[in-house]
């Protein structure tokens, strides 16, 4: 509304003897906003009107792009505005409340009305810290590069109380093995096992249900008394006995799916732990009005310890014979702390990312063991005093220079080195765990292509802040096949001519069938 128009309503609400809680209230403005401009006299409110119109806002360099998200998705909200504008440009500082009061303003100025979708959900009491994990499955339709759609599949991992999050993507179905794997990574990543886990009756997990008495599937059973979880299975799509995972498949949906170009499953899953950081798990809750990274902190030393956990370490603590696993972060000075004691990694282990590890207690000593990769870091006799370091003389060598060595030498691939190092270096940021399989897919783009096309590629890049060794390889493709248009332009009457693709090599190498010269001697003589 118009701000002159609601100073001259106040003026005259007041003058017929309303209250000011009552003008507020009718005018749909806060009290706040009335107060403001109660204090103003008319010459004051007309000077600010006219400056206010003329003021610029932080979010109009972003306008046209935002418009053009609103115009082509209808329903599309302030909230997924704030995240995508976030994942184009790490650096945007603009709080939520601002976007999400620009988005409103440009709905009402360009007259997009927002399209609604409303489910109805029912709320669940918090179970205690560690007790609970929700899990549910969803299924979405992707674009690709081409415009072709694309079924994706996602199940989704929820710690009931702090509302924590994981997911995992495919590109076809999930199988039962696909789920328990997929499990392991969740207590990977939340650093422990819940007591108890709540599903709905997928046939993955469940084969029927005989009076009440559920049946589940050998290869889960099997899995289930292993990791030790108590199993309670509800009806699908069941919001009164698991809300707050249903909350979180349309919330995943709508956020972080919705409008997603799909490139490959790897860069998608990339995106999606990004997401997570970022939004997923970094956003306040509107309901606990907290962090759920804040409150994980606490709930992670509910759960219990992992116990023969991933499938890349359990050969080692099978040697091991472990009885405990904790898990850790890496502190700044390369040392992890295990009972007021701090126990020495490699220097270089320590990431701004965060490096986490496993202990591994078996009697006196204790192994530290990569909780990404499976490698053993360090073998230490525990310590039964407080407050000491305890260090290998062997970690005081530098890891990290493998990292910057493998991109020294990448760079040095590119005509432009120094442009070459500065987008790697975005790459290190970016997949900090994935980044020897991001520099070793850019080399070998390198390898197999000239100068002058990986040059134009990375300067491609660079303008369009496009910071992902896939993205780099699409873009590749892109400059090659414009540069081909140019080089064979096309007349009205040719004909288009579709280059080869890589499943198409089969035709380079066919031969044409020879005929016996005798043949053509025969038909020339009119034999």
């Amino acid at each position: 509304m118009d701000k002159w128009k609601v100073y001259i309503q106040i003026q005259q609400l007041l003058e017929q003897g309303f209250s000011k809680a009552t003008i507020a209230k009718k005018l749909g403005i806060a009290r706040g906003t009335l107060y403001n401009y109660l204090e103003k006299s008319p010459e004051e409110m007309a000077i600010w009107v006219a400056s206010t119109q003329n003021r610029s806002k932080k979010l109009d360099v972003h306008k046209d792009l935002i418009l053009s998200w609103l115009r082509d998705h209808g329903d599309i909200s302030a909230a997924q505005v704030y995240d995508w504008i976030s994942e184009r440009y790490p650096n945007f500082d603009v709080g939520e409340s601002t976007v999400r009061s620009y988005v409103r303003e440009l709905r009402k100025e360009y007259k997009i009305p927002k399209e609604m979708v409303e489910r109805q959900y029912e709320a669940v009491p918090d179970p205690p810290m560690g007790q609970q994990v929700q899990v549910d499955f969803g299924e979405t339709i992707q674009k690709n590069s081409h415009g072709k759609n694309i079924k994706m599949y996602f199940v989704a991992f929820l710690l009931s109380h702090s509302r924590y999050k994981y997911m995992e993507w495919l590109d076809r179905p999930f199988t039962t093995k696909d789920l328990t794997e997929a499990h392991d990574r969740s207590f990977q990543y939340f650093g422990g096992i819940p007591y108890e886990i709540v599903y709905d009756q997928d046939s993955l997990i469940v084969v029927s249900e005989n009076s009440g008495d559920l049946i589940l599937t050998a290869e889960f059973e099997s899995y289930r008394k292993v990791k030790g979880f108590q199993l309670h299975v509800c009806r699908k799509a069941d919001p009164e006995s698991k809300g707050k995972i249903e909350n979180v498949v349309g919330f995943i949906k709508k956020n972080f799916s919705k409008y997603r170009v799909y490139s490959n499953i790897d860069s998608w899953n990339e995106q999606a732990l990004s997401w997570l950081k970022r939004t997923g798990n970094g956003k306040i809750h509107n309901i606990t009005k907290k962090r759920p990274i804040e409150v994980f902190d606490i709930e992670k030393q509910h759960l219990r310890p992992i116990f023969e956990q991933f499938s890349a370490t359990n050969t080692e603590k099978q040697k091991l014979n472990c009885k405990t696993s904790i898990t850790r972060v890496v502190r700044k000075d390369n040392t992890v702390l295990y009972k007021s004691n701090r126990y020495s990694v490699p220097l270089g282990t320590f990431s701004p990312y965060g490096t986490e590890v496993d202990l591994i207690i078996n009697k006196s000593n204790l192994t530290i063991i990569n909780n990404e990769t499976g490698e053993i870091l360090g073998k230490h006799n525990i310590s039964f005093e407080r407050g000491k370091l305890i260090q290998d003389r062997v970690h005081t060598r530098d890891r990290s220079r493998g990292i910057d060595s493998f991109i020294e030498a990448v760079s040095n691939k590119f005509p432009e080195s120094q442009k070459a190092l500065s987008y790697l270096n975005e790459l290190r940021k970016s997949y900090p765990r994935y980044i020897r399989d991001q520099l070793q897919l850019v080399s070998k783009q390198c390898d197999q292509h000239e100068n002058h096309i990986i040059q134009e590629a990375l300067n491609a890049c660079l303008q369009m802040n496009l910071y992902s060794a896939s993205e780099f390889k699409d873009m590749i493709e892109h400059v090659e096949r414009q540069r081909l248009k140019h080089v064979h332009p096309l007349n009205d009457n040719d004909q288009v001519v579709q280059p080869i693709r890589s499943e198409q090599t089969y035709i380079l190498q066919a031969k044409p069938s020879q005929r016996n010269i005798n043949d053509y001697v025969s038909i020339l003589e009119g034999k």
